[in-house]
């Protein structure tokens, strides 16, 4: 299995404020951007958040792929934007499509600055290599 996983931290989002409020924007943004990278889309989910006073809040989004997933939180009180593209195939390696994505996500929010994260995935077959994240007591 070829596999990535990009994560990121997108801070100081310099896009107009209401992009990080709007589920149905985000949703058709997101879907388009999956869709223009040639990632397969079978199902999603936008949910906006409300604030105490019953406003709007951000909005957490899931986009199911074929490949695996996309996954977008937005944090409009900091301007930021958290994201998770994972896409995997068992047959070919659809590493460039997720670069392009992920680079299509970030271009998108105009961030002052990035913090990514890659994490090749797969190597099924491959001697398994176990790593404990626990702490000793």
């Amino acid at each position: 299995m070829h596999g990535i996983h990009l994560i990121g931290d997108l801070h100081d989002c310099r896009c107009p404020p209401e992009l990080l409020l709007d589920p149905v924007g985000l949703q058709r943004f997101c879907l388009e951007a999956c869709q223009r990278n040639q990632l397969t889309v079978v199902g999603h989910l936008f949910h906006p958040f409300r604030d105490a006073s019953g406003g709007s809040a951000g909005v957490t989004g899931a986009v199911v792929l074929a490949e695996s997933h996309l996954a977008i939180h937005t944090w409009p009180e900091i301007a930021t934007v958290t994201l998770d593209v994972y896409v995997c195939n068992y047959s070919s390696d659809n590493s460039t499509r997720a670069q392009a994505l992920f680079h299509d996500l970030v271009a998108h929010f105009q961030p002052a600055r990035t913090e990514r994260l890659a994490v090749n995935r797969g190597h099924l077959g491959q001697r398994e290599q176990v790593i404990d994240a626990s702490s000793a007591a």
